[in-house]
């Protein structure tokens, strides 16, 4: 039997505001004691809530139902739906944990217990505001995941809390609705996508869009509004001559119109270039047939009826996504020539995919299966297992939101076990992930029997077998972002933790003698190391060298620090600092020149500074403004005698710039060395613009000068680390000025 069914495109409707019929429909499917404890715990909370209400007016205790109303719609066991009800009473008013022992059982209560401690973050004494941010958002989300590996109903309780905060987030000042709204983009959408929760992750997304990207969401949100009488009108035609074909192969089906949400149409336009009109599956039909060999027989009539478009074909039932997710896409030429994507699954699968982990507890289901649970969140385990070792609090969110954002990559051990790997993951990550002492003593590695570098992107179908040796440890440069050795932060964090295990003298002198080499290859050559400690935090300079060592300090953070550095101060006779004039409007283009709004200004070919420098301006006679940085050796002669032709600038934001930089190489000269050189630098798409290489033949040295177009300062240190990783090469650095 081929059944038609028609769906609602608008978002999910408000609960009703009288619980008595709220009841009277659960009643209708639940069990007479699973009712009354529902009920129980409405008497409770509306009593408990009495008076209380929300920024809009409404009372409180709707909330307490709506979230409620939202966990029923996932078939949320009793258990559940009680707690929902009573997930704020302990935080917001008299009532106690034990008394809601005592009143409805030890599950309900342990359920609203584990809500109750994630609302309360711990406040933690840190240096500044910023960072007193990221470790309060870092613990919270510790606490959500700990609650989750104990108890995943706690956190659904909170997706459905966060929810029905964001469909009444009209209520709030719109800089708080943009902070909620962004939390929930990056945390709360993505984590129910990957407990496989459809239903909720993707109103999460339209709701969160609708307030980040307001101009963007209403022109999707009209030119559906404005095609959707035409569009279902299509549709309904669609399914109709389907559902007779399916009906004619005598396969059992359900065929229906899918609704189409504005942020999945945005990103699709997005991520392939195209306009509205050119989206696939603006247009979109589901069928669900009882047996997956249906799904196939479906397919045959589909592309029987309708021609389908190469490229546009995924069958995720062969390989599900890693939420689990299983069906068939494909997209057709229809009637009149426009295009219809179709999805085709089974029941079971439709119903995993609209409440994911939530069918775990389907109440006419009577039992957990334990065993497909604890695979679906094994990935949140083996994230609480490391989450100690991290060095900085970002890290740990950075880490939450690459596992649950990231394509994943499956690779095979020698053994044929099969292991689960952000997309861009290495040779060196996949060690780290068997066990950290492979990752420690990991020399070399070899996919599919030829060796690899470790800083080689691992992919699909690849075996990866880990050369070790038995003594030494991890190197610094495997911390090092721009040369790519680890690209998770589960494992950078396990090379971190152990340089932090290690003797700190030796530690503090590593990390003073990295700095002074990256200091020398990017050519500032009078940095004042306590005063650029302190502007990183730290109280004293050898606390600064030991994270440095221990790898806890990245490279962007020292490079930021570094462009508020002036240059030290020059002798008695002249001041300290160029002449101050009192901001003007910003100047358009890549230079703002303090004062005196647009001005002609050029690179200085002395020192050629690069965005990030700290610069200085000089008036020349008829030529406008030069940019020198500021410890050019030109600058502290025209502090002695033309102060007063010394202007304060800085870097504008003009889009891809480049200035040119001269960069040195020093390196035993080899065949290929050249090559080698200038293929790196178009990978990494720097332009050169000149080479001067200089070989001594009895010492078998070369020295090469090139002068790149660098965009920024981050970009030249990238650059320099990579060339110095090349074999034979013993020095780069920036030629002074």
């Amino acid at each position: 039997m081929v059944k038609v069914v028609t769906q609602d495109n608008e978002l999910a409707g408000r609960p009703a505001r009288s619980y008595d019929a709220w009841l009277e429909a659960l009643a209708r499917e639940r069990p007479a004691e699973e009712v009354d404890l529902i009920a129980g715990a409405c008497v409770l909370a509306r009593e408990a809530h009495r008076g209380q209400t929300r920024v809009s007016g409404e009372p409180y205790f709707l909330h307490s139902l709506a979230v409620a109303t939202i966990l029923a719609e996932l078939r949320m066991d009793h258990e559940t739906i009680a707690a929902a009800i009573l997930h704020d009473v302990v935080e917001d008013t008299e009532v106690n944990v034990q008394q809601i022992e005592a009143d409805f059982g030890p599950g309900v209560a342990r359920l609203v217990d584990g809500v109750t401690k994630m609302d309360q973050i711990q406040e933690f004494p840190v240096g500044s505001e910023k960072n007193k941010g990221e470790r309060v958002r870092a613990e919270s989300l510790r606490k959500m995941l700990l609650a989750m590996a104990e108890d995943v109903r706690v956190v659904l309780i909170k997706l459905a809390d966060r929810l029905h905060n964001m469909r009444t987030l009209a209520s709030l000042a719109e800089q708080k609705q943009k902070r909620i709204a962004r939390e929930t983009m990056d945390i709360f959408a993505p984590l129910a996508n990957r407990l496989g929760i459809w239903q909720i992750k993707w109103e999460l997304e339209d709701l969160s869009f609708r307030y980040l990207e307001p101009h963007t969401y209403r022109n999707i949100a009209s030119m559906l509004a404005e095609r959707r009488v035409d569009r279902e009108r299509y549709i309904e035609q669609f399914v109709s001559t389907l559902s007779t074909e399916l009906k004619q192969a005598r396969i059992d089906a359900v065929v229906s119109g899918r609704p189409k949400h504005i942020y999945g149409i945005w990103k699709k336009m997005r991520r392939k270039g195209k306009d509205f009109h050119e989206i696939y599956d603006v247009r979109a039909v589901r069928v669900l047939v009882n047996e997956i060999r249906d799904c196939y027989a479906a397919l045959g009539v589909i592309h029987t009826l309708w021609q389908y478009i190469p490229g546009e074909f995924d069958d995720y039932i062969a390989t599900p996504k890693q939420n689990n997710y299983r069906s068939i896409h494909t997209a057709v030429i229809g009637p009149e020539g426009k295009i219809v994507e179709v999805q085709i699954r089974t029941q079971d699968m439709h119903r995993l995919s609209e409440y994911g982990i939530a069918s775990h507890w389907r109440y006419k289901e009577g039992v957990r299966p334990e065993g497909s649970f604890d695979e679906k969140i094994s990935w949140l385990r083996q994230l609480l297992e490391w989450k100690e070792e991290v060095a900085e609090a970002s890290d740990f969110v950075d880490q939450f939101k690459s596992e649950v954002f990231a394509d994943r990559v499956y690779v095979f051990t020698p053994r044929g076990n099969v292991m689960d790997l952000p997309r861009g993951a290495t040779p060196l990550d996949f060690a780290y992930h068997i066990h950290t002492d492979v990752g420690h003593h990991c020399r070399g590695a070899k996919v599919d029997g030829r060796m690899v570098p470790l800083t080689y992107a691992l992919k699909t179908g690849e075996q990866v077998e880990v050369l070790t040796v038995k003594t030494g440890g991890p190197s610094r440069d495997w911390l090092n972002p721009h040369l790519g050795y680890l690209a998770t932060s589960r494992a950078r964090s396990k090379v971190q933790h152990w340089f932090r295990q290690q003797d700190y003298d030796n530690t503090v002198a590593s990390g003073r003698a990295g700095l002074e080499r990256e200091l020398k290859r990017l050519g500032f050559t009078d940095v004042n190391h306590e005063q650029l400690a302190g502007r990183l935090g730290f109280d004293k300079v050898d606390a600064f060298y030991a994270a440095l060592g221990r790898g806890e300090v990245k490279t962007a953070r020292i490079l930021s620090a570094l462009q508020g550095l002036t240059a030290p101060a020059p002798a008695e006779t002249g001041p300290a600092a160029p002449l101050k004039i009192k901001p003007a409007r910003q100047a358009a283009g890549a230079i703002q020149v303090q004062g005196v709004g647009n001005l002609l200004t050029h690179i200085a070919s002395c020192c050629k500074p690069v965005p990030g420098d700290p610069i200085v301006g000089y008036i020349t006679r008829g030529q406008g403004v030069t940019v020198h940085r500021q410890d050019c050796s030109n600058v502290l002669h025209y502090r002695t005698d033309a102060r007063e032709r010394l202007l304060e600038v800085s870097w504008g934001r003009a889009a891809d710039s480049t200035y040119p930089v001269d960069v040195q190489v020093t390196a035993y000269d080899r065949h290929g060395l050249l090559h080698d050189i200038t293929a790196l630098l178009t990978n990494e798409k720097i332009n050169v613009l000149a080479v001067n290489t200089v070989t001594d033949r009895t010492e078998h040295v070369a020295r090469m000068t090139l002068t790149l177009e660098i965009p920024d300062l981050n970009k030249l240190s990238r650059v320099l680390a990579k060339i110095e990783q090349l074999p034979n090469v013993t020095e780069v650095r920036r030629r002074p000025g």
